[in-house]
């Protein structure tokens, strides 16, 4: 379930029941009247089904509540309720399998942004991932993965794509780019520090590596893995279970590659610093393409769900 708090102008207050109202899969409507003073006007909570939501919230801003009042949506971990069991049950579909686009519009925005914490994550998990390759680490390069950020970016970008919106599309691609950009810059001179003290070294670097190997050598696996992890990933973000991220996160080489790459780059080795540079766009390239079809095939299974459910009610005498 989710719980709607909205702030709506006096002379909207009463387009706003009437639309909760008639959406199925709602219920605990309550009106304050004149309780909001900034912005001025009434208060209208009520809880909806998580499959009903997108539905809601779409007809709010067609009535303009987001600009003209507020609304604000929280996640409802416990409702002891039977009138929320029979919302739930009266909602057409699954709640695990709604999406709620303007949430995750919302939640990608920020996770897209190209922020001082976002460049210090990328930052730092590309230089543990350097130490990582450079002492053939696997567990360094797994804790690597799970550091990096990049998912947010990407999920944007394939969001983006879906939404048709540019402006998402733009923001996320230069995180994505210039986040990486400043990692491998920043890497290399980690690099070119750790060598100067003695703990980085180009016999280590093209010395054998069975455990990190795998980095600077692409092949359809590595596209086969991102593309699974772009899908589950994806399908994470909209179901709201974020835990399946972690897993995503340390299934691709998208880190552990441009750090190879920074390594090799500082040691003149050509092979591997194209062989990672090419990891890296391809998991970055499956990934993308299987979250944009994700996406896609989520949008049109859940609009023929909703047009048979409408359609049912219809014909419901």
């Amino acid at each position: 379930m989710l719980h709607l708090r909205l702030i709506t102008p006096s002379d909207t207050t009463d387009d706003v029941v009437r639309l909760i109202e008639k959406t199925v899969g709602t219920t605990h409507l309550v009106v304050v009247p004149g309780a909001a003073r900034n912005p001025a006007g009434d208060v209208v909570m009520c809880d909806v089904a998580r499959e009903a939501g997108d539905e809601l919230l779409s007809g709010l801003q067609k009535l303009g509540l987001d600009n003209t009042g507020s609304i604000a949506v929280e996640n409802i971990d416990l409702s002891l309720s039977r009138r929320a069991d029979k919302a739930e049950a009266e909602a057409p579909g699954e709640g695990a399998d709604a999406v709620l686009w303007e949430h995750l519009t919302d939640a990608t925005h920020e996770e897209s942004t190209l922020s001082a914490t976002y460049l210090a994550f990328i930052t730092l998990a590309t230089m543990i991932a350097a130490c990582g390759v450079v002492l053939d680490n696997a567990i360094l390069i797994v804790g690597a993965m799970a550091v990096g950020p990049e998912f947010g970016p990407l999920a944007g970008i394939c969001t983006a794509i879906v939404q048709r919106a540019p402006r998402l599309a733009l923001r996320s691609l230069i995180a994505l780019l210039a986040g990486f950009a400043a990692a491998m810059l920043l890497t290399v001179g980690f690099s070119l520090f750790m060598d100067a003290v003695g703990l980085f070294s180009k016999a280590q670097l093209e010395a054998d590596r069975p455990n990190t190997d795998f980095i600077y050598a692409p092949d359809w696996f590595s596209f086969v893995v991102a593309v699974l992890a772009g899908a589950a990933g994806t399908l994470s973000l909209t179901s709201a279970k974020s835990g399946a991220l972690v897993g995503v996160a340390i299934s691709v080489t998208t880190v552990p590659a441009a750090a190879n790459a920074a390594v090799a780059l500082i040691y003149s080795d050509t092979n591997q610093a194209v062989r990672s540079s090419e990891q890296l766009l391809l998991n970055l390239l499956g990934i993308v393409l299987a979250g944009t079809l994700t996406l896609l095939t989520q949008k049109w299974l859940w609009s023929r769900q909703r047009g048979r459910s409408n359609a049912r009610q219809g014909n419901a005498p």
